[in-house]
């Protein structure tokens, strides 16, 4: 009996039927992303009712009988002068204020410069990804 070994796909066939893939997700996905703004824009609208009914009403909780309405408020940070911030929060050894994620690029980028030298507890993952452009002709 003599097992017949199937052949590999062309790559040349691979790569044509993943862009055809990869052009209808990119469809899919911008008839979707419209529908989700357009349905966002008028919960948006919404929203700005209730804020402003609760606003003039004074209150910041309402229970109705299709749910409990709730008005809070919210404050973000950022800042303009990111030198000066890095000195303060050096001056102040505030490093609470920052988040707990490392800049990729800038880590990678220290690494390359500082071989040998590796922050305590750092762990790192490599990946390989594949990508097909399309042909230029």
């Amino acid at each position: 009996m003599s097992e017949e070994v199937e052949a590999p796909l062309p790559l040349d066939k691979l790569a044509r039927v993943y862009r055809k893939m990869q052009s209808k997700i990119q469809e899919l996905t911008a008839t979707y992303e419209s529908e989700v703004e357009r349905i966002r824009t008028q919960q948006d609208a919404i929203k700005t009712a209730m804020k402003d009914q609760m606003l003039s009403l004074g209150v910041k909780t309402v229970r109705t009988d299709e749910g409990t309405v709730v008005l809070s408020t919210k404050t973000r940070y950022n800042t303009q002068d990111w030198d000066s911030f890095k000195q303060f929060v050096v001056q102040h050894e505030a490093v609470d204020l920052l988040e707990r994620r490392i800049a990729q690029g800038n880590m990678a980028q220290f690494l390359d410069e500082n071989p040998g030298l590796v922050p305590p507890g750092l762990n790192s993952m490599t990946e390989y990804a594949i990508s097909v452009r399309k042909p230029t002709r």
